[in-house]
């Protein structure tokens, strides 16, 4: 996550101005400091996949996705708890009443372990396109469509608990390439077929970059890479590299529409959190950003990505190895009892690995 390195003295500095200037102030009741101003600012000229209007501010990734799901459901699940149900991990989900019962799991869009004899990767994705399809029917598409105040990953031991592509009644999450789900990238086609399917029944497309944005795929973001247009985005983590905690939400002009709109009638739109766009945080990464781009961070891991790719998947011979897989500077690989069938290499689970 320390993309410009260690202890880099220009976001130290950074901090430590802002620390001297103004330490703290809230961002409650149209309030806000020249940092945060300046970073939404800078997010949202920077985010091109699709236009966005507004930027939301919070402390982590988990923080901006229960956001999300705050924002279409206008109600408030907690911070964390609703990220754990977004999660296809079942770890995340016992003893803890988990999933919440509006969020829905579709299918894992992991190619190699789940496509059936002679299915390609185009197949695949239509398989699985099919699948939302007939999951959005029998909910019934009126209780999914978008309305004013109207996520995640897959553990692939467990094929039927599907994925970090998910429903939260109006809204469709998904990262570009599964992160802590098993570094997955997404097969061919699927996401121009997920999001045809997506828009056929005006669901909302939230794209959670938390893990993927600011260059590690070789794109400043994965929707770049994956030509995917989100309505909502939740981006952290590398925002500022790490340095101080943060996370943003970037919302689109038709959803802000919404939110003004309630609000007016509301009084506010009552969600937030005490530290939300905490200049010091946003001071380092208006610095991260700055220094992303004077060294051109996407073409270095563009420059680095093959090396990288082909020195592990050199090892793809090894008996013990099923797959290696990833894109970028992100790769995961799959150890197995044999290559086919493709079962989990039970040996290495049992010494948790």
């Amino acid at each position: 996550m320390h993309f410009p390195g260690g202890s880099e003295p220009r976001l130290v500095d950074a901090a430590a101005k802002q620390l001297s200037t103004l330490p703290f102030y809230h961002s409650f009741w149209n309030s806000s400091t020249k940092p945060t101003l300046d970073l939404a600012k800078e997010l949202l000229e920077m985010f091109t996949a699709t236009k966005m209007a507004k930027v939301f501010f919070t402390n982590s990734g988990s923080e901006t996705n229960d956001t999300q799901v705050s924002l279409p459901l206008d109600r408030y699940h907690g911070s964390t708890v609703m990220s754990a149900s977004l999660s296809g991990l079942p770890p995340m989900h016992q003893n803890f009443d988990l999933p919440a019962p509006f969020v829905l799991h579709t299918d894992c869009p992991h190619y190699w372990r789940y496509h059936l004899p002679g299915e390609t990767e185009e197949d695949f994705s239509t398989r699985l396109a099919n699948n939302l399809e007939e999951l959005i029917l029998k909910q019934g598409p009126e209780t999914l469509c978008f309305k004013p105040f109207s996520i995640s990953e897959d553990y692939f031991l467990h094929p039927i608990i599907l994925c970090i592509h998910i429903f939260v009644n109006t809204a469709f999450i998904a990262e570009p390439v599964i992160g802590a789900g098993g570094v997955i990238p997404p097969p061919a086609t699927y996401f121009d077929k997920i999001q045809a399917i997506v828009k056929k029944y005006d669901i909302l497309f939230i794209a959670d970059e938390v893990i993927c944005a600011f260059g590690r795929l070789g794109a400043m973001f994965g929707c770049d890479k994956y030509n995917i247009k989100p309505d909502l985005v939740s981006i952290a983590k590398a925002l500022t590299s790490g340095y101080i905690p943060i996370g943003a939400v970037l919302v689109c002009p038709e959803v802000a529409d919404v939110i003004y709109s309630e609000s007016n009638k509301l009084g506010s739109f009552n969600h937030g959190f005490t530290t939300s766009g905490h200049p010091v945080s946003c001071a380092v990464a208006l610095e991260t950003l700055k220094i992303y781009k004077e060294r051109n961070i996407v073409e270095q891991v563009k420059n680095l990505s093959p090396k990288f790719q082909d020195g592990i998947r050199a090892f793809s011979d090894s008996p013990i190895i099923g797959e290696i897989r990833g894109t970028g500077l992100m790769i995961a690989t799959e150890f197995t009892e044999n290559k086919s069938p493709r079962h989990p290499l039970t040996s290495s689970l049992q010494n948790g690995a």
